[in-house]
This record gives structure tokens, C-alpha cells and sequence, in this order.
């Protein structure tokens, strides 16, 4: 869990929450069409649902600093590197914005291609 303490109090974000906020910034970037499980027992490659897009995402956090895991399906003809490095950066400046803590490391696997109508 996140903690940042202020002169009101404690402030905490669990794991949860911000690997569903991350999966909600991914999904809107460019180039990413949709995330995939990082859970074999659902699938890998297979195209999570809004409501599950936290299945696609795996954070930890250690000394109060931020991991996070992205398994997603990109758009074709779009260079993954393009897409990685978008990712990484809106992903990190949103996520540090909302939980005050550092994000030390992005990982973005590249789990299937789609082809948009």
C-alpha cells in the first residue's frame, strides 16, 4: 500500500486502486487498444473488458516507490516503441500527481496486435 503522510494525517492507496487508475490512463493513450490478463488461467492475448482492466495491470510498491506492469494489445502499423514510450510517460505523470509517490519503474509487455477497422 501507498502512504504519504502530511500535517493532516495519513494519506493510503492500495495496490488495487491504482492499478485500476493506471489501466484507466493506459486504455486512453495512444496507440494501446485494450489490456490483456497477466494471469494464465484467463488467458494471455485475450482482450479484457473495461470493468476487469486491473487484470491487465500489476503494481508494487517498495520504499515508497512504484512498479507497475503493463500487459496490453496495441494497434498494428503503430511502432510498439512509440506506443511504450507514450504509455510510460502519461502513465507516470498522472500516477505520481495522484498518489504523491514516486513511480521508479515502468514494464510494458506487448501481449497481441489488432488491426482497427
Amino acid at each position: 500500500m501507498g502512504q504519504e503522510v502530511n500535517k493532516y494525517g495519513d494519506i493510503c492507496v492500495d495496490k488495487v486502486v491504482l492499478a485500476k487508475y493506471a489501466g484507466a490512463i493506459a486504455i486512453e493513450c495512444f496507440g494501446i487498444v485494450g489490456m490483456t490478463s497477466t494471469n494464465v488461467k484467463d488467458g494471455f492475448g485475450r482482450l479484457l473488458k473495461k470493468e476487469s482492466l486491473s487484470r491487465g495491470v500489476k503494481v508494487k510498491i517498495k520504499d515508497d516507490k512504484i512498479t507497475i506492469d503493463f500487459h496490453v494489445i496495441i494497434a498494428y502499423g503503430i511502432a510498439a516503441e512509440t506506443v511504450a514510450e507514450n504509455l510510460v510517460q502519461t502513465v507516470k505523470y498522472k500516477i505520481e500527481e495522484f498518489s504523491g509517490l514516486k513511480v521508479s519503474k515502468i514494464n510494458v509487455y506487448v501481449e497481441g496486435v489488432r488491426i482497427l477497422d
